[in-house]
């Protein structure tokens, strides 16, 4: 059963978010289907709503009379967190893409496809400490935890737990991509320092000015 059924179950709710899986919905349609008034539709709405679930996708007018009726849909980001393949299907495509290339063809790919996560997003400015905080942040944008300690004239970022942990365990060229994206973001030199061989893996990288000797 997938995460998201087990945490709504057979409640109205879940019923609900099954239903706008399937396609937009009126309030109305909602209503019958689930067998509940409007307004508990509406509360449920506005909940998944604030939870980033259910967005308002507009109004389509029924006939050429009466008020239109709002529609109701699934998010982008909500969809793509329903599905569990993605972790699974990046793992299986790493680890063909290691059998077909060298190790250092591997990281090399690696390195492009973080830059190229990379590629919208600003560029720190500021300060090293400043920067790799930036960086820190866009890691959690890819549901990366971690921390910032200071050594010396380095810093270290410390994660727990990888947001590329499963096709890391495939193949630890992976790291490269999570490097880059640190890299980009901080303008800064960045080492892998990846803890790969005890549990899950954990992210950490040495952070240096580039002009640092």
């Amino acid at each position: 059963m997938a995460w998201w059924q087990t945490q709504f179950g057979n409640s109205t709710r879940g019923r609900l978010v099954a239903l706008l899986r399937r396609g937009r919905r009126s309030v109305d349609e909602l209503a019958v289907d689930l067998g509940v008034t409007d307004n508990a539709v509406r509360a449920q709405l506005s909940s998944l709503a604030r939870d980033g679930v259910v967005v308002d996708l507009g109004a389509r007018r029924e006939g050429n009379v009466g008020k239109p009726a709002s529609l109701f849909g699934i998010t982008d980001p909500a969809e793509t967190a329903f599905s569990e393949a993605y972790a699974p299907t990046l793992a299986a495509l790493i680890d063909v893409l290691g059998e077909r290339l060298s190790h250092r063809e591997l990281e090399t790919l690696m390195r492009e496809v973080g830059r190229r996560l990379s590629a919208t997003a600003p560029k720190a400015t500021g300060s090293l400490e400043a920067r790799v905080h930036a960086g820190v942040k866009a890691l959690g944008a890819l549901g990366a935890v971690a921390d910032v300690q200071s050594r010396g004239s380095a810093f270290t970022v410390t994660g727990y737990g990888c947001p590329l942990g499963k096709a890391v365990a495939v193949r630890p060229e992976t790291c490269r991509a999570v490097e880059q994206v640190l890299a980009q973001a901080t303008g800064a030199r960045v080492r892998e320092q990846c803890v790969r061989d005890d549990g899950p893996p954990r992210c950490a990288f040495e952070v240096t000015d580039r002009s640092a000797k």
